[in-house]
């Protein structure tokens, strides 16, 4: 596999930071889409506060997408209560979600690059506010499961657009570098807070006001994209690949179903076995077919870019242990030390207050000397976080797990803007929706794993053996630090050698 073409304007300035390239500078989009699609007239440029207006619509959606992903993890004790369901089933509820947003990314980010950005944007607003409707009337455990998936279709139309939406109303490098760390310091922001928001409206209300409160932010941003947001599509769009998306959506759906179910039915039982067998066939069929495909869901092309690949792998890494950070942290306090779902939310506040401090900083960093020292600064925080609880016991300090979800927190709000910041860069700027959602399923797909293997891990513990379960959870989190660390090396800026494709 070859590296693509160097443009002049790369091969002049072959040390400069790692960032995200000006229009003129972006490789030929032929490298990487047919030319024969007709070329769209490019957009106009918005005025400085339209940009930034338009910034804060999407971010609004954003935290919508993020508190979801979330917020249900310290309604996890109430929804089995309420509706008679175990710690397995439990999973599917957040799985269902993420699961779908992963494996429909992709497709989603190409609709919008063909018919439209805001159309698409508002399209998956509505979508997910029906959802989120029959999640809170959800008569049993199977209709929220559903539910939860539908709002995974909605949210698929959301993350990677409104990323490409930001992209494409910010031409200056330095400015959208800086966008995207606000971006990625709200979508943080929601990922952390959502256990806190989630245990206050416990407080007073039942787990079904967890969905309830999606309503005023839907009509908000419906409002808001409507009169704010300008409509852009691809400047050359691309087909629909549909055996790709169902072969990728196979591969997640059965990898993460048989690392839920494994516990259940026994990891060398025949359904397992039929599970690895489907994983590792839908995964080797998406492979061949992307490979041969003129236009493919996903290029294959690109993990041969060393800074690429890093970012996908970093974005795997960092929701693996987000993800296994928050339900490990809440079914600990909850199960283990009997705090109410209030208490348990509040205690990932000091997680909120470090992604949110840190992730705008990382922006600017990038910005000013590219990814390399905030990924490193990341990868360090996310490792000594997870070392602090390697010995975790029912009777650990209340300061030690809150100073250890503060590093967690740390590390998670210096990673994103860096992962998101190089995968974009990995595409041209006509591509935007599709980089957004490639780093974005490799987001989600860590999130699934993550509750997946907490849940795992801790699924057959009493509330005293709990804390010696998820032990290993803990480590596997500092060894997501120390993959940050090594993709921190591969981004390192390289000079580019024209060769030929």
């Amino acid at each position: 596999m070859t590296a693509p073409k160097a443009t002049s304007a790369h091969a002049a300035q072959p040390d400069q930071p790692h960032q995200l390239s000006p229009p003129d500078q972006l490789s030929p989009p032929d490298q990487l889409s047919p030319p024969d699609q007709p070329v769209r007239p490019a957009q106009p440029v918005l005025s400085a506060r339209r940009r930034w207006t338009v910034l804060a619509v999407c971010c609004l959606s954003m935290f919508l997408v993020g508190l979801d992903t979330t917020i249900v993890n310290v309604g996890l004790p109430a929804i089995g209560r309420g509706l008679d369901v175990d710690t397995r089933g439990l999973e599917w509820v957040v799985d269902a979600y993420t699961l779908v947003l992963a494996g429909l990314l992709i497709s989603s980010g190409a609709l919008a690059d063909r018919f439209g950005r805001r159309r698409v944007f508002q399209c998956g607003l509505a979508v997910f506010g029906m959802a989120s409707l029959l999640c809170a009337l959800a008569p049993s455990a199977g209709a929220l499961v559903a539910g939860r998936a539908l709002q995974g279709v909605g949210a698929s139309m959301l993350s990677p657009v409104a990323l490409a939406i930001v992209v494409n109303a910010m031409p200056d490098p330095k400015e959208r570098a800086r966008a995207i760390g606000i971006w990625a310091s709200v979508f943080g922001l929601s990922m952390a807070a959502g256990p806190l928001t989630g245990g206050a409206l416990l407080a007073g209300l039942d787990w079904r006001a967890l969905f309830w409160i999606n309503a005023p932010v839907i009509v908000a941003a419906l409002l808001l994209s409507a009169v704010f947001v300008p409509e852009s599509r691809a400047e050359r769009a691309r087909r629909l690949d549909l055996p790709g998306q169902l072969l990728l959506a196979v591969a997640l759906a059965v990898a993460v179903g048989v690392l839920i179910e494994g516990p259940r039915i026994g990891w060398s039982s025949p359904a397992a076995l039929a599970g690895y067998a489907g994983a590792a066939a839908a995964t080797a069929g998406f492979v061949w077919v992307e490979s041969r495909r003129r236009e493919p869901l996903m290029d294959l092309r690109l993990f041969g870019r060393p800074a690429f690949s890093g970012a996908v792998v970093g974005a795997v890494a960092v929701f693996v242990a987000l993800n296994m950070t928050l339900l490990l942290n809440t079914l600990y306090l909850q199960h283990t030390r009997g705090w109410t779902p209030l208490a348990a939310g509040a205690a990932s506040l000091p997680l909120a207050v470090g992604a949110t401090v840190c992730a705008p900083w990382s922006g600017r960093m990038v910005g000013r000397t590219g990814p390399r020292l905030p990924l490193l600064l990341a990868g360090g925080f996310l490792t000594a976080g997870g070392l602090c609880l390697v010995r975790l016991t029912p009777h650990t300090s209340v300061f030690l797990l809150l100073g250890a979800l503060s590093l967690i927190g740390i590390g998670f709000g210096f990673a994103n803007a860096p992962i998101t910041n190089t995968a974009v860069n990995g595409l041209p700027l006509a591509r935007a929706g599709v980089a957004g959602a490639i780093t974005s399923t490799a987001r989600q797909l860590g999130s699934a794993l993550g509750i997946a293997l907490a849940g795992g891990l801790v699924a057959a513990a009493g509330p005293a053996e709990l804390a010696e379960a998820s032990r290993p959870g803990w480590i596997l989190v500092a060894v997501c630090g120390v993959l940050l660390l090594a993709v921190a090396r591969a981004s390192q800026p390289t000079k580019t050698k024209a060769v030929s494709d």
